[in-house]
């Protein structure tokens, strides 16, 4: 860092001190400093913090006391940590500890904690106490105080300050910030050019730069852990409502099912007799099908086997009973033939009419691809295709 010397227009590079060489202490400095301009740990605009006690020891059966309580814009609690010239080794776990014994304070406490801070210090200064409800409404910026949310669940942040961090202090303080626990590191370095004395106070965990970057991580591993969720419990869901249509399908004519297993899928197939072409049972949350798939590993063995059954097209739905869908899927090597019904699938409720709908139509697909399948299957034999279908 240096001092620009207007008058001689040069720059002067200022002497890089130590806290102790200075005469500073920890608390009666380095605290009073960021007590009266927490300003200095703020990294922009709406990042304000408001002091709300400090050498707080208000927690049950222990004699811990955290250097400085804050409070942010949004209501979190902020708990700052001070170690001067060196952070030491144990200030994380001091930290994590004051944010625990913090994370349970209500709002009452909160407002409660303040007030005591602002009486202690109208004793010392001398000046009108004020008020922490009025304040903390003012700072939050909301009509009163029980629109404020305060202290919420796994809200609270830990600022360090030090000189000098050492690697186990940073490397745990950047795994820690992996977990969605707002950390951050701000290093202070006191100068000297002759008589004036400077501090220097730089954010370095995280970077500026990195900050956003890590905000959009953690929302992305949120959004991740929660399709995770989602996806766990539409696994749960599958299972049950397979469970509970196999053993429908087990009691009826059809026997495609017969030695199925439930799964966890959408879908849920039985054999048809030609490999790579199942016969298909889908569970969506808005429809439901029946379906022929031919989805072999030959895109020419899947469109010769979807013409002939097109041919047969006005046979097999007189069959059926009703119109099929017919998607040939051109440029794609599966093709399909359905049958489908719209439905509030993730309704338990409506899951018997569903099954009994499924039993119903795949029972009547079966009948009326029976025919022309088997007679495929001879065709299959008789022609040349470059991979041949293998009967299952």
């Amino acid at each position: 860092m240096f001092k620009i010397d207007v008058s001689q227009n040069r720059i002067m590079p200022l002497e890089t001190k130590r806290f102790i060489e200075l005469g500073f202490t920890e608390r009666k400095h380095l605290q009073e400093w960021l007590e009266n301009c927490p300003q200095a740990l703020a990294q922009g605009d709406g990042d304000e913090l408001l002091i709300i006690q400090k050498e707080f020891d208000g927690f049950d059966d222990t004699r811990e006391r955290l250097d400085l309580l804050a409070i942010d814009k949004e209501g979190n609690l902020v708990i700052i940590e001070n170690k001067l010239d060196d952070s030491g080794r144990d200030v994380v776990w001091q930290a994590l500890k004051y944010a625990g014994y913090c994370a349970n304070l209500s709002k009452t406490q909160v407002v409660e904690i303040y007030q005591r801070y602002l009486n202690q210090r109208a004793q010392v200064s001398g000046e009108s106490v004020g008020n922490a409800a009025d304040n903390l409404i003012e700072f939050l910026e909301v009509d009163d105080l029980d629109a404020a949310q305060i202290n919420r669940i796994k809200t609270q942040r830990l600022i360090f300050v030090a000189a000098r961090y050492r690697k186990e202090v940073t490397n745990t303080v950047l795994w820690l910030s992996q977990f969605g626990i707002a950390c951050q590191c701000f290093k202070v370095t006191p100068y000297q050019a002759g008589g004036e004395l400077f501090l220097n106070v730089e954010q370095i965990i995280p970077t500026p730069e990195s900050t956003d970057f890590m905000v959009g991580m953690v929302a992305k591993e949120a959004e991740e852990k929660n399709a995770d969720t989602e996806l766990k419990l539409r696994h749960k869901l599958r299972l049950e409502f397979w469970e509970q249509a196999l053993e429908a399908f087990s009691h009826s004519q059809c026997t495609l099912y017969t030695n199925i297993s439930p799964a966890k899928d959408h879908w849920l197939s039985a054999g048809s007799g030609i490999r790579g072409m199942p016969f298909q049972l889908i569970f969506g949350k808005d429809e439901i099908r029946v379906g022929f798939s031919l989805q072999s590993g030959s895109a020419e063995v899947n469109t010769f086997v979807y013409d002939r059954l097109y041919e047969q097209k006005a046979e097999i739905e007189s069959q059926f009973g009703q119109p099929l869908v017919w998607l040939p899927l051109p440029n794609k090597k599966a093709c399909r033939v359905q049958f489908e019904k719209s439905v509030d699938g993730y309704d338990k409720g409506n899951w018997p009419d569903m099954i009994s709908w499924m039993v119903t139509h795949m029972t009547r697909l079966e009948f009326a691809l029976r025919k022309p399948l088997d007679q495929i299957k001879r065709e299959l034999r008789q022609t040349d295709f470059t991979t041949e279908p293998v009967e299952e």
